[in-house]
């Protein structure tokens, strides 16, 4: 994935873009399903149980964190339960 090409006396690093971006999406999309099916469990059984209700709001979210490149942020929203 990484390429070296050399620019006079100056050696640069890139990456390969596409390549990247595939495993990005790749990443994400393991992500998407299983928090989908953990948050659609979680919500089936909290209403079942009466702790939440039809037409509540619930807040959510997301930690991603990517030590090797010093990434850590939260990703927040509210889910409406219809």
């Amino acid at each position: 994935m990484l390429m070296r090409s050399t620019n006079h006396s100056e050696t640069v690093m890139s990456i390969n873009e596409e390549s990247l971006n595939l495993q990005v999406r790749r990443f994400l999309k393991k992500v998407g399903i299983n928090a989908q099916r953990e948050i659609e469990q979680a919500v089936r059984e909290s209403i079942a149980s009466g702790a939440a209700r039809p037409g509540e709001r619930i807040e959510a979210t997301m930690n991603l964190s990517i030590p090797s490149l010093g990434v850590s942020t939260i990703i927040a929203d509210t889910i409406k339960l219809d």
